[in-house]
């Protein structure tokens, strides 16, 4: 612990200053940092390019790690609705006078040191560090190398803003990229209270079975999307492309495409017309890719069952033909990483039987799964997409960054 202790002994120390702050300040302060974001664009956007210029264009995290003004500005907005949130810390959940006099209380109180590890997305380090400060939590950030250039300059943004509203600096750190410390931060039981893993099923995992400190996963998206009989075609060709293209990086984005087969040809003869205009690779079971080939899809392999169940974060994804809605649920229910899963249907009943049974974080009816966000659902942002079941579950956000602790006054008793 000789390389990380004095930081996240500063983190444990910084809890007071950051616990005392008043709403008013909690406000201020957010509102302030989103406009020194916008004022300081071009300073973000010359570290974040120092960060691309080292990450291959075919690399599929590039996107993530992209900034532009457009995407600052959406972080500033951010902030803004954060800051108008209402703080969830000092609920009273449960309040009540037991026979003997004694008066107790159940409060929401912060976590205290919230620890989170990421890649290759730095709207996370300024989406954490408001979730945290919002909710009186401090926050000790390990992002991937490959964006260290555009963490290290938000950071020190963010720094600079605590010291201005005289908050402990401290409150938001960057600790050191190195892979050696990440084991350190696992066993820091002493300092921090909650590890956050958010980036690739990989890095979930490893968290998971190395870390002493409690875990929240924010799981890897596999989502599917399974077009039943009755759906309206071209709705559902446009809802399944939007899932698929619209940013194929994220973990909302579509992966695989079940579909019924009495329906299959004449929808994956209007998908083909959609995607491809945007190269998109298809991975098709031996009924799609006979569908495919007739309709001369240029971007076309025969799945292998590797296929399935795989988060592609890419112009890429699996189509697979069902003979019905049971066939349809067996494979998610296999597949699903219980992220987000969608049916197109004009079939209430089937619709409403399909969000009772399938087991994820967002369940959608002729819908795209692109909206499992904290931002769209009105949590202001996210720290990630939990889909376990314990503490959060779906858009983990500032509702979630509290725990409760029991107040009990008495005048005498004893038991």
């Amino acid at each position: 612990m000789d390389a990380l202790l004095p930081l996240l002994e500063r983190a444990q120390q910084a809890t007071l200053s950051v616990r005392t702050l008043s709403d008013h300040r909690q406000q201020s302060l957010l509102r302030s940092l989103a406009a020194r974001l916008v004022r300081s664009a071009p300073a973000i956007l010359a570290a974040n390019q120092l960060d691309l210029e080292r990450m291959a264009d075919t690399d599929p995290k590039k996107d993530r790690l992209l900034l532009n003004d457009a995407r600052i500005q959406s972080l500033a907005d951010s902030l803004l609705d954060i800051a108008a949130l209402p703080n969830p810390v000092g609920a009273v959940i449960l309040q009540r006078t037991l026979d003997n006099g004694l008066t107790v209380e159940k409060i929401s109180v912060p976590l205290g040191v919230v620890g989170v590890i990421y890649e290759s997305r730095p709207n996370v380090t300024v989406d954490v560090a408001a979730l945290c400060l919002r909710s009186g939590n401090v926050c000790v950030l390990r992002g991937g190398s490959d964006a260290i250039h555009t963490n290290t300059c938000l950071v020190g943004l963010i720094q600079e803003e605590l010291t201005a509203h005289q908050v402990d600096t401290a409150a938001v750190q960057l600790l050191p990229v190195e892979r050696s410390l990440v084991e350190e931060m696992l066993k820091a039981v002493r300092f921090i209270d909650i590890i956050i893993p958010r980036g690739s099923q990989q890095l979930i995992e490893y968290v998971r079975q190395h870390s002493s400190v409690p875990v929240i996963e924010t799981g890897a998206g596999v989502c599917h999307t399974y077009v039943e009989q009755t759906a309206r075609l071209e709705n559902a060709a446009r809802i399944v492309t939007n899932a698929k293209v619209s940013r194929p990086s994220v973990c909302n984005a579509l992966d695989t495409i079940l579909v019924d087969k009495a329906i299959a040809q004449e929808l994956l003869q209007l998908l083909s017309a959609s995607l491809v205009a945007y190269n998109v690779e298809i991975f098709a079971d031996v009924a799609a890719y006979e569908i495919l080939t007739a309709a001369a899809y240029p971007y076309l392999q025969q799945a292998t069952l590797a296929d399935f169940g795989r988060e592609y974060l890419d112009y890429k994804c699996s189509v697979k033909v069902v003979a019905d809605a049971e066939e349809a649920l067996e494979h998610i229910r296999r597949y699903s990483s219980r992220h987000s899963e969608a049916i197109i249907t004009e079939n209430v009943v089937l619709g409403e039987r399909f969000l009772q049974e399938v087991d994820a974080a967002a369940v959608y009816v002729n819908a795209s799964t692109r909206f499992t966000d904290g931002g769209v659902f009105g949590l202001g942002a996210e720290i990630g997409i939990s889909t376990q079941k314990l503490h959060a579950r779906g858009p983990f956000a500032l509702e979630k960054l509290v725990t409760e602790k029991w107040i009990v006054r008495g005048n005498g008793q004893i038991r």
